[in-house]
């Protein structure tokens, strides 16, 4: 008779999609035997355990579904080695408050200091706080946005866009656009201007960056918009790759 019951517990809680309860039950039941504990105690502690699991594996799928190029986490972020700018408001962006508020962030400067790592460790922690995220490069975005007006489902991509909590847009700088690139690159960003969270990286400071849109006209706007109440941050500072380097270069003659 024990086993018809193990075996329908089985069988009920696969149907209803409780993984942990299913894996825990047998053995959270012989614990409660030990402490004593009454059957509500015992059911209270197995269906926290199955929200637990559940919460944790949200997580992961938000981080799974965000599309980060790597898993880049603010607690590996070394302080003493980020521009001192960076470093100081690091404390403050970890809040997530700048989420909350709909406000951006733009990180400027040269490579290897930390943008990326900073801005898919930001990523990283609010997909853990259940916000929504999407990380993409401005050349991924881009194609995107061309395929999807060639295949008329420019709107879609338009509709999810704007809906995340949380954009980070990496290494804008890094091509130039024709015309046409330019302003769906800017009518797409705009979709999200005082409603959502953008984070953008890039290695040009911004009277450069009519290098990339080439019309001074379009690149004002774009500034203007991304910008207003946006956490500007200064990223420039001695690369983080070109320290690994001097340092392996010091032990090898060691």
């Amino acid at each position: 008779m024990e086993q018809v019951i193990k075996d329908r517990i089985n069988h009920l809680s696969k149907e209803l999609r409780l993984p942990t309860f299913r894996n825990q039950f047998e053995i959270m039941a012989s614990e409660a035997a030990e402490e004593d504990l009454v059957y509500e105690e015992y059911l209270l502690n197995l269906m926290e355990q199955e929200y637990l699991t559940r919460i944790e594996n949200r997580k992961k799928a938000s981080i799974r579904l965000a599309g980060f190029s790597e898993k880049l986490y603010l607690s590996d972020l070394n302080k003493d080695e980020l521009p001192s700018e960076a470093a100081e408001k690091l404390s403050v962006l970890q809040r997530l408050d700048f989420i909350a508020n709909s406000q951006n962030i733009i990180m400027s400067g040269n490579p290897g200091t930390g943008k990326t790592h900073m801005a898919i460790g930001l990523g990283i922690k609010a997909c853990q706080q259940g916000y929504r995220v999407f990380y993409t490069t401005i050349s991924r975005l881009l194609t995107q946005i061309r395929e999807s007006r060639s295949e008329k489902t420019l709107r879609t991509l338009e509709g999810r866009f704007e809906k995340f909590d949380l954009v980070i847009c990496d290494e804008f700088g890094y091509i130039s656009f024709d015309k046409q690139g330019a302003e769906l690159l800017f009518s797409h960003l705009s979709l999200r201007t005082g409603r959502k969270s953008t984070i953008i990286t890039t290695n040009l400071s911004f009277d450069r960056w009519d290098e990339i849109f080439r019309d001074p006209v379009l690149t004002a706007a774009m500034v203007d918009r991304l910008t207003h109440k946006a956490h500007i941050i200064n990223m420039n500072g001695k690369s983080y790759r070109m320290k690994e380097t001097q340092r392996m270069s010091k032990t090898k003659k060691l």
